[in-house]
């Protein structure tokens, strides 16, 4: 269930903020949330699992080709993923994670940690359990966690309309039925197809080399030309021939389908 009220309640705090004169960003915990509360300002040396949860929610601002490791580590990597999620919403951008940064995290998530626009049954149509893929079924679910924060962040940059989800996460029988490749991302859980709609498929493989995706397949490259593909394999690989992203048009060996 949405948390509309709590949600209302972090944006009018944040309307606020961005009144008052030379605020500064002190220590200690933010509005509660109900999924995580920070508890502490984060910056640039820390770590631990409050870093690694800040890092899940900004993975998809690691600037153009950049990924954010999920390590738990405030490196300078996740310091500039900071200040680009608080460029990206008006917040004073020092790379520092305090109350008003937390805070516009709180008004994006739901209780159960996903982004408010995307969920978990929109990355997996396939098997609820998220199991019989080429990870633990845990794995493949916090895969796809990370993964709708990156097309969260995606979805703010090009405006915040609707961005169309037709297949992620896939069991290998699920994956078998539907043709795809035995190397497939989405057996992983940290894929995701890409329909038309508000944005054409190479407005969505262009914009995707800023927020953290390995992977761009799309027009132009075979067996794309009805969606876009993006994924978080181990290098990158982009090829939208038809869209000025990539431009190799032979199989990569983790081609997807």
């Amino acid at each position: 269930m949405r948390r509309v009220l709590t949600k209302l309640l972090a944006v009018l705090s944040l309307a606020v903020a961005s009144t008052a004169v030379g605020l500064v960003t002190t220590a200690g915990a933010a509005q509660a949330d109900g999924c995580y509360t920070w508890g502490r300002t984060l910056s640039e040396g820390m770590s631990g699992e409050d870093v690694r949860q800040l890092q899940i929610r900004v993975a998809g601002y690691p600037g153009t080709g950049g990924v954010i490791g999920i390590d738990g580590a405030f490196g300078p990597a996740t310091r500039s993923a900071v200040v680009r999620f608080q460029q990206a919403y008006g917040l004073g951008a020092d790379g520092i994670a305090g109350p008003n940064t937390f805070n516009r995290l709180y008004a994006l998530q739901d209780d159960d940690c996903t982004p408010v626009n995307f969920a978990y049954a929109e990355l997996n149509n396939c098997n609820s359990t998220w199991a019989g893929g080429n990870v633990s079924a845990a794995t493949a679910r916090f895969n796809a966690l990370v993964t709708m924060w990156k097309l969260q962040a995606l979805r703010h940059a090009l405006g915040d309309q609707q961005i169309r989800v037709t297949s992620g996460f896939r069991s290998q029988a699920c994956n078998s039925a539907v043709g795809g490749a035995s190397s497939s991302r989405h057996l992983y859980g940290d894929a995701a197809d890409l329909g038309a709609g508000p944005h054409s498929l190479c407005t969505l493989a262009q914009a995707a080399r800023n927020h953290g995706f390995a992977g761009i397949l799309g027009p132009g490259y075979p067996d794309h030309n009805d969606h876009t593909h993006v994924d978080g394999r181990p290098s990158r690989f982009w090829s939208a021939p038809n869209c000025g992203v990539g431009g190799r048009s032979m199989r990569d060996p983790l081609d997807d389908n």
